[in-house]
Formats: C-alpha cells, sequence, structure tokens
C-alpha cells in the first residue's frame, strides 16, 4: 500500500476533460492598433487644427462684429437704446452655446444632432435680419449675407478637424461578435451544447 501510495503521488494530476468533442473558443477582445503614424504628421496633423481653430474664432468675431449694426438696428425702433445695445446677443448668445455643444460632443465622440439644428437656426435668423437692413441689390445682400456664412463654413471645418485629430473608436465588426457570441454556449448546460453538436451519422436515417 506504501508502494501504490508513492506511485499515485507520482503521477501527473488530472485535466478536467471538456463536455463535448468541441472545444470552447476563449472570446477574444479586439486589440487597437498602435498609431504608427510619425511624430511628424501627428505635429503637422495638430497644428493645421490650431490653425483652423484660431482662423475659425477670427472670422466668427469678425462676422458678430459685422452683424452687430443690421441686429441692433432691428431692436432700436422697438425699445431703449441701452437695452437695444445688448438685442444682438439674443441672436448670437443662443448660437455660441450651440456652438460649444457640437464641440464638446466632437471631443466626446458623439454625435450633436440637436445643437446642429440650433446653430443653423440662429444661423439663419441672424442672415435674414442681416439681409433684410440690406439695399436690394445683388452685390449688397450678398455681403449681407456673408458674415452669417462664412461663420456657419469655418465652424463646420473646425469641427471636422476635431473629428480626425480624435478618430473614433474601431470595434470588431458585428459578424465577428455574433459568432463568438454563438462560441460562448455554456458546454454544461446540455440543452445549448446538444444545439451546437452536430448530429452523427447513425443518427441519420438511411435513404
Amino acid at each position: 500500500m506504501e508502494n501504490l501510495q508513492e506511485i499515485t503521488a507520482q503521477l501527473p494530476p488530472l485535466r478536467d476533460v471538456a463536455h463535448g468533442h468541441r472545444k470552447v473558443r476563449e472570446r477574444r477582445r479586439p486589440s487597437r492598433r498602435p498609431d504608427r503614424r510619425p511624430s511628424g504628421v501627428r505635429a503637422v496633423s495638430h497644428l493645421i487644427a490650431a490653425l483652423t481653430a484660431v482662423t475659425a474664432s477670427a472670422v466668427s468675431f469678425f462676422g458678430g462684429v459685422v452683424a452687430y449694426d443690421p441686429l441692433r438696428f432691428v431692436a432700436v425702433s422697438r425699445m431703449e437704446d441701452g437695452v437695444a445695445s445688448w438685442w444682438p446677443l439674443l441672436v448670437y448668445g443662443p448660437w455660441l452655446v450651440a456652438s460649444l455643444s457640437v464641440l464638446r460632443s466632437a471631443l466626446y465622440r458623439r454625435r450633436a444632432v440637436h445643437s446642429w439644428g440650433m446653430v443653423l437656426l440662429f444661423s439663419s435668423i441672424a442672415m435674414l435680419l442681416c439681409v433684410i437692413q440690406a439695399p436690394r441689390t445683388i452685390v449688397d445682400i450678398s455681403a449681407a449675407a456673408l458674415p452669417a456664412l462664412a461663420s456657419l463654413a469655418c465652424f463646420q471645418q473646425l469641427v471636422r478637424q476635431i473629428t480626425l485629430t480624435r478618430p473614433p473608436r474601431r470595434t470588431a465588426p458585428r459578424h465577428c461578435l455574433m459568432r463568438t457570441r454563438a462560441l460562448e454556449i455554456p458546454a454544461q448546460d446540455p440543452a445549448l451544447a446538444s444545439l451546437r453538436r452536430p448530429a452523427s451519422p447513425a443518427a441519420t436515417p438511411a435513404p
């Protein structure tokens, strides 16, 4: 008996036999590929994004200065002079808040449909009020509509630059995820394991 115990102790430990004849594959998380772009390319990309931000800010500020007098003229005949001086803020205030919301959503890689709608709405209001105050010529109408249109175009390109600087994370394709989830069916459950187990040749009825 002592010799038998010594021989048993020298044997390797038994491995757990998996139920079923198929091996259960482990789910592998999609690994993010490292950014292999040179550091110079990344530096130039961030520099272009910074220049775009500065240019968009300058154009928006200049467009607001140009559109200030037409917007103020709308409120002069309807309220006091001191209050009318702040009236253009009712147009460009919501525009600025919605623009900041769009930028924040772009940094978090999320959509901002409602904020974009607000930006387009108040840009259209500013453009319409400036066009109404302009003389009825093509050149004057174009010059009146240009500040709001230029600010909107520069802001849209700024959001595009932020999106390119911070690209969205790529996940595994949907068909790969579905296949991985199908392989994760627990083999201990005979009802679920029978769904994955193909029919044996002996069980197939003869023709």
